[in-house]
C-alpha cells in the first residue's frame, strides 16, 4: 500500500487506455500525433481504445461496416423519437443525445448483446463436445425458458427480411475465405435461423441485431461490449434527427400531433369532495 499522498492520488485512477501530461497524449501508448499522421480511422480507434491494440486494416473494415450500418431506423425508434422530442424542448444537442441512448436498454437496443451472449452459449456447448444442431436446441430451450419466446436477433417488427442482413453476412463470409475471422459465429447463427424455421410456414429470418452480434463475436469482442458498440452507432442517427429537428424548429413536440389526444379509460367525471373543515351549509343537502 502506498502511503505516500500524491502516489495514492496519482493511483487513485489507474487506467492503461491514456497517458497524458503536458504537451502529451497517448492512447494505449500511441502518440496522438502519431495515429493521426497513420491515418487511424474512428473504427479502428474504437478497437484500440477497446481492446489495446490496434486491428488490422480487415479487421478494422468489418467492424466499421457494422457500426455504419445500424445508425439509424427513423423516427418510429423510440431512441430516434425521444431524441427528436428532447431537441424540442431546448436541452441542446448533448441533452438529446443522451435522452436517446438512456432507451437503449434490455428491450430496444440489447438484442444484440442477448444475441451474442446466445451464440456463446451454443459455442460453449460445442466445445463440450455436443453437435451444432444439439448445442443449438439445448440453447434456445435455455433461452425460451430464462426469457421468453422472443429469441434475440431473429424476425423484425417492421421488415420481412431486414436489408442490411445479407450483405452484412456476404462480408463476414469474405472475411472467413480471407482468413480474416474463423466463421463459427455466422455458422452457429444461421443454425439458429435454420432451427427457428422447423415446422414453420415462415422463416424467422436474422435482423440487424443478429449479424452486428456475428460480426463482434468473430472479432472478438465480448457480448456486453455489443450494446456498447450499437450505443456509439445509433449515436450517429441520433444525432442526425436531433439536428434537423433543431433546424425544423417546433417548440415542445410530443409523440402525437396535438390535435390528437390519447384513449381515456378511467372514471367517468365526478365532483371532488369538500375539504375537511369546510362550509358545513354547502356539504350537506337542504332537509
Amino acid at each position: 500500500m502506498h502511503t505516500d499522498p500524491e502516489q495514492l492520488a496519482r493511483d487513485w485512477w489507474r487506467t492503461s487506455i491514456i497517458e497524458m501530461s503536458p504537451g502529451v497524449i497517448r492512447y494505449r501508448g500511441y502518440a496522438i500525433e502519431d495515429l493521426i499522421r497513420a491515418r487511424v480511422g474512428y473504427a479502428q480507434m474504437v478497437w484500440l481504445m477497446t481492446r489495446g491494440e490496434l486491428p488490422s486494416p480487415a479487421q478494422a473494415d468489418l467492424l466499421e461496416a457494422a457500426l455504419m450500418s445500424a445508425v439509424d431506423h427513423g423516427p418510429q425508434a423510440p431512441s430516434i423519437a425521444i431524441a427528436r422530442m428532447a431537441a424540442t424542448c431546448g436541452v441542446g444537442l448533448n441533452g438529446a443525445l443522451a435522452s436517446g441512448l438512456n432507451v437503449l436498454g434490455d428491450v430496444h437496443g440489447g438484442a444484440g448483446e442477448q444475441a451474442l451472449a446466445l451464440y456463446e452459449s451454443v459455442g460453449d456447448r460445442l466445445e463440450a463436445g455436443a453437435a451444432l444442431g444439439d448445442a443449438v436446441r439445448e440453447a434456445l430451450v435455455e433461452q425460451v425458458a430464462q426469457h421468453g419466446k422472443v429469441i434475440p436477433g431473429f424476425g423484425h417488427r417492421f421488415h420481412p427480411v431486414d436489408p442490411r442482413t445479407a450483405p452484412l453476412l456476404e462480408r463476414v463470409d469474405q472475411a472467413v475465405a480471407a482468413g480474416v475471422v474463423p466463421g463459427r459465429h455466422a455458422a452457429i447463427a444461421r443454425a439458429i435461423e435454420d432451427a427457428l424455421a422447423h415446422g414453420r410456414p415462415r422463416r424467422i429470418p436474422m435482423n440487424i441485431d443478429g449479424v452486428t452480434a456475428v460480426i463482434y463475436g468473430e472479432l472478438g469482442f465480448p457480448a456486453p461490449l455489443a450494446r456498447g458498440l450499437f450505443c456509439l452507432s445509433r449515436a450517429v442517427g441520433l444525432l442526425a434527427h436531433a439536428w434537423e429537428q433543431t433546424q425544423q424548429g417546433g417548440r415542445i413536440k410530443g409523440p402525437l400531433p396535438r390535435q390528437w389526444t390519447w384513449t381515456y379509460d378511467g372514471p367517468a367525471s365526478r365532483a371532488a369532495p369538500l375539504a375537511s373543515g369546510g362550509d358545513e351549509r354547502n356539504s350537506h343537502p337542504p332537509p
